[in-house]
C-alpha cells in the first residue's frame, strides 16, 4: 500500500471527490481521502492522504487556511458566489474604497457565521446542498469562526481583491456575502484560490497530470510527503528498546521509556503532544503528556503492527 500525502492543486471544474476518484485510478489504490472540500469553481491547495495517512485527514481539515478571493459588490446570489442564481442587484454608487476597506477590517477577529445552504454540511442526515437543489431552505445554526487577517490588494468598485487568513470552517463565500450585506449593497464571491492549508502551500502543489506522469516514470515516492511531517512542530521522542512492545500495542509509556532528540528542553510539558518513534526511526504515533501520572498516552497510532511482522 502507498502511504503518504500529496499536495494537490485542485483545478477549476473538479470537485474534491473528482480529485480523489482520479487519483485512485492513477495510483491504483482505493484508500485515499481528501482533507477539506473545495467548490468546483474554486482552485488551489487540496492535501490528499493515501493509505495510513488517511488517519490525518481530520487533523488537516482542522488547520488554518489562506485564500485569495475577489468580492463582487452589488449582487446577491443563492449560492453566495458568481455561479448562483441572482437574487438581487443593488447600486454601489455610494461605496468608496475607504468605506469598503473599513467595513472589511471590521470582520477581522471572531464572528458568528451562518453556513450557506449550498454546502456539504449535514442537517438531519442530509447535505445542505442537496436540500438547496430541491428548493428547500432550512435553519442553520451560526458557527464561531476566526478571521486572522485580511489583506486588501486592490479595490476597484464593484470588485475587491483580498487575501484572507482564517480558521477551519470559514466559508469565504459567506464572508463575501456578509461584507456586502453590511455595506448595504449585497455581494458575492467572484473567484477563489486556496493558497495554503496548514504547512501545505500552493508553491509546492502538484496538478493531477504531474502526478500521473510521475507514476508512469516510477517517481511517485519522490512526491509523497511522509505523514509525520504534518506534526513537524511537535517534538520527537524515541522509545527505548525495552519499551518498544508497549508502544507497538498502544500502551502508555512512562517518562523513563523514551529519550529526547532535543535534550535542552528540560522536563516534558504537561498536556503537550509528542511524535514518538522506535529505534529504527519508524513513526509510531502521537502521544500526549500526562504529567500527573508521569506517562505519555497514545492519541493516534500510525504504525501498522502487521508491517512489523512482515519485516520480522
Amino acid at each position: 500500500m502507498i502511504n503518504g500525502i500529496l499536495n494537490i492543486y485542485k483545478e477549476k471544474g473538479y470537485t474534491s471527490h473528482d480529485v480523489v476518484a482520479r487519483l485512485r485510478g492513477i495510483v491504483g489504490q482505493k484508500k485515499i481521502g481528501h482533507t477539506g472540500t473545495l467548490d468546483p469553481d474554486a482552485e488551489g491547495v487540496l492535501p490528499v492522504c493515501l493509505g495510513r495517512a488517511t488517519k490525518v485527514c481530520d487533523l488537516l481539515t482542522d488547520k488554518d487556511k489562506t485564500y485569495e478571493a475577489v468580492l463582487l459588490l452589488g449582487r446577491s446570489t443563492d449560492t453566495q458566489d458568481i455561479s448562483g442564481q441572482i437574487l438581487e442587484e443593488r447600486s454601489v454608487s455610494g461605496i468608496t474604497a475607504g468605506k469598503a476597506e473599513a467595513c472589511i477590517r471590521g470582520f477581522v477577529g471572531e464572528y458568528d457565521q451562518i453556513p450557506p445552504m449550498y454546502s456539504a454540511l449535514k442537517v438531519g442526515g442530509r447535505k445542505l446542498c442537496d436540500l438547496a437543489r430541491e428548493g428547500k431552505v432550512v435553519e442553520r445554526k451560526s458557527r464561531r469562526v476566526k478571521i486572522h487577517e485580511i489583506r486588501i490588494s486592490e479595490i476597484r468598485i464593484p470588485r475587491i481583491r483580498m487575501t484572507v487568513d482564517c480558521s477551519k470552517g470559514t466559508y469565504i463565500r459567506t464572508l463575501c456575502h456578509d461584507i456586502g450585506e453590511k455595506l448595504g449593497t449585497g455581494g458575492c464571491m467572484e473567484s477563489l484560490l486556496r493558497t495554503r492549508v496548514g504547512r501545505f502551500s500552493i508553491s509546492s502543489s502538484l496538478r493531477l497530470d504531474q502526478v500521473e506522469k510521475a507514476v508512469q516514470e516510477g517517481r511517485l515516492g519522490e512526491l509523497l510527503i511522509p505523514l509525520d511531517e504534518v506534526f513537524a512542530e511537535q517534538e520527537a521522542l524515541t522509545v527505548k528498546a525495552g519499551a518498544a512492545a508497549l508502544a507497538y500495542n498502544g500502551n502508555p509509556l512512562s517518562f523513563g521509556a523514551v529519550t529526547r532528540e532535543n535534550r535542552s528542553g528540560g522536563a516534558l510539558s504537561p498536556d503537550q503532544r509528542y511524535r514518538v518513534y522506535d529505534r529504527e526511526g519508524r513513526f509510531i504515533g502521537i502521544y500526549r503528556c500526562d504529567a500527573q501520572r508521569r506517562e505519555l498516552r497514545l492519541e493516534k497510532m500510525f504504525l501498522d503492527p502487521e508491517s512489523l511482522h512482515r519485516q520480522g
